[in-house]
């Protein structure tokens, strides 16, 4: 792998190449975590949807998200029929000020459980549903805080008929603190029905929760280091 190649290779933005009929020839690490969260026709028919109507490159630039994953820019580009090539520029993503080796020991099923009946006792007509990975182990919070943020979310979407809540690791993604490096795992809340009057409020106790949360259409996303010791 030359330098062009390796630069590529462990470029902070996803870039994938394709064969005329949508077969993936090229896919550089970023990339491959992109496809964890969506499909490789979906980034291919961006990449056609997008391409110049002759050869060459295009940059456009629009708001588009495929999971966790969200971009401001796109560029396509192909010099024959036979391969197109994308790259997808990430948005920065805000960050965390510290990482909490604080706060305590945690079993973050049963706590999400607490905070679903809670939401549950509310609003008896919502229904709730839960995909949780079962492998998180116990992990360290400030429990007070992360419950008042879970709690306001799911007070966000008292007027859904259903509200869905996903535990994830992000494969892949770390944050570096103190020259440590943490997982991170997220946990998506998403109801039909969003009051976006409460963002303001989410956003600070989320601070004090040291986690970082994204609003995105009818979903909201708690996205937050995992320190399990």
């Amino acid at each position: 792998m030359d330098f062009c190649e390796s630069w590529i290779e462990y470029d902070y933005n996803p870039f994938v190449s394709f064969d005329k009929n949508g077969k993936v020839k090229y896919i550089n690490q970023e990339a491959q975590y992109l496809l964890g969260e969506t499909t490789t026709k979906n980034i291919f028919e961006l990449a056609r949807d997008y391409a110049n109507i002759t050869y060459g490159f295009k940059t456009t630039v629009l708001d588009i998200g495929y999971g966790s994953f969200s971009f401001y820019a796109i560029t396509v580009g192909y010099m024959d029929e036979e391969e197109i090539g994308i790259k997808l520029y990430k948005k920065a993503a805000k960050k965390l000020a510290t990482i909490g080796e604080y706060g305590e020991i945690v079993n973050i099923y049963s706590l999400l459980d607490l905070c679903i009946s809670a939401a549950s006792a509310s609003s008896a007509k919502t229904k709730h549903i839960k995909i949780f990975d079962p492998a998180f182990p116990d992990i360290r919070l400030e429990i007070e805080e992360f419950t008042k943020l879970v709690n306001k979310i799911f007070q966000s979407y008292l007027d859904s008929s259903t509200i869905k809540t996903k535990l994830t690791l992000n494969t892949g993604e770390y944050l570096k603190f103190n020259n440590k490096k943490y997982p991170i795992f997220s946990l998506h809340i998403d109801g039909e029905n969003r009051d976006e009057t409460l963002e303001k409020q989410i956003e600070q106790i989320s601070v004090n929760a040291n986690s970082i949360v994204q609003f995105k259409d009818t979903k909201t996303i708690i996205c937050s280091a995992l320190i399990s010791n």
